[in-house]
């Protein structure tokens, strides 16, 4: 390829790449009007993550395609919304950024490599290192995003992003990002999906960009995995241990309800988007006696609906005094 370096950077009104082996940038590269890509890539160096092109407030580009694109980082100044034109060597890959306001600096790469373990950064995000309402992500590719305003993101797929690996539904479908802080995958949500199993697009929720180091496609858990029900034991006395009844899991399903009976099937206790109130005292107006010194030790049968998830669970307590 041409290589373009030196100690100051070139900055165009509109700049044509139009070179088959392609462009490689040893510098950064600033675009005020156009950018036309006609044919070879404009290469940055992904691994030092010192070269880019940068479109500036009212820079655009035209021809983007998979054999003409940027080939490592595209950086937007001073603009809210665009659409990076990044991919790799054989495709065209690119990241939408929808932001609430203008960024004053951002920037996106794509790797058609493993996040696990991938060749082209000295940077790992661990597919087995994830939260528990996330079923399977992604081995074949990846983005990374940076800025400092909140956005979401629309990404899409294709044959090679092998999708059917993941889900056979992609209403089962979402982006997560790797939360640098907490050194794992996390749900990013999800606000339109379109397409099939091939081919589509898919936007998250908002985020803060800054906050994850890479970005991909990834199956929700199925539910029977995220929350496994036992019978517990609740010893309401002080003492911190077994006080309230702690389900865990419950908190991954935004509409849920716990109902708690005794043993002649008389209900103590309801309670809907439960979070671990209950110790041991009824929370209706029925007959039940003593309130304040809370029900007899004893049985009890619960019920559990998570009703965004479409499941019913049901188990058994003993409440010892």
């Amino acid at each position: 390829p041409i290589v373009l370096s030196g100690a100051f950077e070139p900055r165009f009104f509109d700049v044509e790449f139009d070179n088959e082996t392609g462009v490689l940038l040893r510098t950064n590269m600033h675009v005020k009007n156009n950018a036309n890509f006609i044919y070879g890539n404009l290469i940055t160096l992904r691994n030092l993550d010192i070269s880019y092109l940068n479109f500036l407030s009212n820079a655009f580009y035209t021809g983007e395609s998979n054999i003409s694109k940027v080939f490592g980082y595209a950086v937007v100044t001073d603009q809210q919304n665009f659409t990076f034109p990044i991919g790799d060597g054989a495709q065209l890959r690119t990241l939408t950024l929808n932001s609430s306001s203008i960024n004053e600096f951002a920037r996106a790469t794509y790797f058609y490599e493993n996040p696990s373990a991938p060749n082209s950064i000295n940077a790992t995000f661990s597919t087995l290192f994830k939260t528990r309402d996330i079923g399977s992500i992604s081995n074949e590719e990846f983005w990374i995003l940076r800025g400092d305003v909140s956005s979401n993101v629309t990404l899409s797929w294709n044959e090679r992003s092998n999708i059917p690996l993941l889900t056979t539904d992609i209403n089962e479908l979402t982006l997560v990002g790797w939360n640098s802080g907490a050194g794992q995958w996390v749900i990013l949500g999800k606000s339109a999906i379109g397409g099939d199993l091939t081919e589509g697009f898919i936007t998250s929720d908002n985020f803060l960009p800054n906050t994850y180091g890479a970005i991909t496609f990834a199956s929700l858990a199925e539910a029977e995995e995220i929350l496994e029900l036992d019978n517990y034991f609740l010893s309401p006395n002080g003492d911190g241990i077994n006080d309230f009844l702690v389900i865990e899991g419950m908190e991954l399903s935004n509409d849920n309800t716990i109902n708690i009976y005794n043993r002649q099937g008389q209900k103590v206790f309801e309670m809907d988007n439960y979070t671990n109130q209950f110790k041991g005292v009824s929370n209706l107006e029925n007959f039940v006696l003593n309130r304040e010194i809370g029900l007899p030790e004893g049985i009890y049968y619960y019920t559990v609906s998570l009703i965004d998830l479409g499941l019913n669970f049901q188990g058994f307590l003993f409440l010892d005094r």
